[in-house]
């Protein structure tokens, strides 16, 4: 490796890719490719820096295989990092190992960093756990680190860990400062931030108050029965039932709970449920068998009581009622509180779920979209919608692996 190609590596290692650029620019060996086309990556052109990493791959030779397995992993980052889940997971695995077996144990950990960042963007905590849980921090290099505890911060605040996920990021912000990276500093600055937000509204006994997310995860742990809207789900305590694919269920169960511990009414359950302003008979019947249907999946939380004026809630156990709304200034919280699962969903899939059209679907997703509360991956019939998970950082390392003298 010649010094130019080391200086322009070094830069990179440190998040300067201008330097790196100053260096390499005018060069087209394959070295020079695959750090410009890191240095293009850490800029933002994503585009461009695909086109160029797979220039070097095809300039390496066939016995270069580090040097050709680390373009692969600077490539699953640049997908991961424009949201192309479906870059293959296959050849990041293989990468890994080939870095690993030739003492690459830098890049080895980075792509193992890589897949854990994936999952948790998917929504498989668990998985994303059990990956994270086989590295130990204490050997990787500090940018990794700061990764690593990054990766461990989004965990916890999806599982709404909140004193987890606080340590997590106190740890990252230490290994960022070590790192000497602006951009990784500054990366874990804005996730930090979820913390200090409004995530939800309490809405119990008529009255209403925002809530941290410390304070949601204080909710969880009463013995109340929460009507979760951010998910669409009921929970008590550890128990669980989602009606994230039953919305006419799920808006029956919010305004019996909103009415709670009094009853509501039967026009106000026909038109939220509905949207009925002037019920007839068919509609009073569509909503006995809603509501049969709603006493039937609540069975084992809750029981619905007929009243001389509407329906009531009778908790199991005497228990109170409290529903958990997203906050009140979010637009389009409806279609937001689907994706709290962390899943990837289909305009048409979004539609069925919310009962409404898919084109008011699609102006919603576009209106997400634009101020980037979600993303899309895919393209046509392929399409699907996720929103960026907390700890799902942006492309910040891409190291080029161990320098001479290191």
């Amino acid at each position: 490796m010649d010094s130019m190609i080391t200086a322009a590596a070094r830069a990179l290692a440190t998040g300067d890719p201008l330097g790196a650029l100053n260096r390499v620019a005018l060069r087209d060996d394959a070295p020079a490719l695959a750090l410009r086309g890191i240095a293009m990556a850490q800029l933002g052109d994503l585009d461009r820096a695909k086109a160029l990493l797979k220039s070097a791959i095809g300039a390496f030779g066939p016995r270069e295989t580090v040097a050709r397995a680390r373009c692969v992993v600077a490539e699953a980052e640049i997908a991961l990092a424009a949201r192309d889940l479906t870059w293959p997971v296959k050849a990041l695995a293989a990468a890994g190992k080939t870095l690993a077996a030739h003492g690459d144990a830098l890049n080895a950990a980075h792509a193992r960093t890589l897949a854990i960042r994936r999952l948790l963007l998917i929504g498989r905590l668990d998985d994303a756990g059990t990956l994270l849980s086989e590295i130990d921090p204490a050997t990787l290099a500090p940018p990794l680190r700061a990764a690593h505890e990054l990766a461990a911060a989004g965990i916890a605040i999806r599982r709404l860990q909140t004193m987890k996920a606080r340590a997590a990021f106190a740890r990252a912000m230490e290994a960022a400062r070590q790192a000497r990276i602006p951009a990784l500093i500054k990366e874990i600055e804005d996730a930090a931030t979820v913390l200090e937000k409004p995530a939800a509204r309490l809405i119990a006994g008529g009255a209403e108050q925002e809530l941290l997310p410390d304070g949601v995860e204080a909710l969880f742990a009463e013995p109340r029965l929460v009507i979760d809207a951010c998910r669409h789900l009921v929970r008590r305590g550890e128990v669980g039932l989602s009606l994230a694919t039953r919305p006419i269920l799920f808006s029956l169960l919010r305004t019996l709970a909103e009415a709670f511990p009094g009853d509501a009414s039967r026009e106000k359950l026909l038109f939220n449920a509905f949207r009925a302003r002037h019920a007839d008979e068919s509609h009073r019947a569509r909503l006995r068998v809603e509501m049969g249907r709603l006493r039937t999946a609540l069975e084992p939380l809750s029981g619905i009581e007929a009243t001389k004026n509407g329906f009531m809630l009778l908790p199991r156990d005497g228990r109170s009622v409290a529903v958990l709304a997203p906050p009140r200034d979010e637009p389009y919280a409806d279609v937001l509180a689907l994706f709290a699962d962390g899943e990837a969903w289909s305009s048409s899939a979004l539609a069925i779920a919310l009962g409404t059209s898919a084109r008011t679907v699609q102006r919603a997703l576009e209106g997400l979209s634009a101020a980037g509360k979600v993303q899309s991956i895919g393209r046509g019939r392929t399409r699907r919608w996720l929103t960026p998970t907390p700890g799902a950082f942006s492309t910040l390392l891409l190291l080029p692996g161990p320098l001479p003298g290191d």
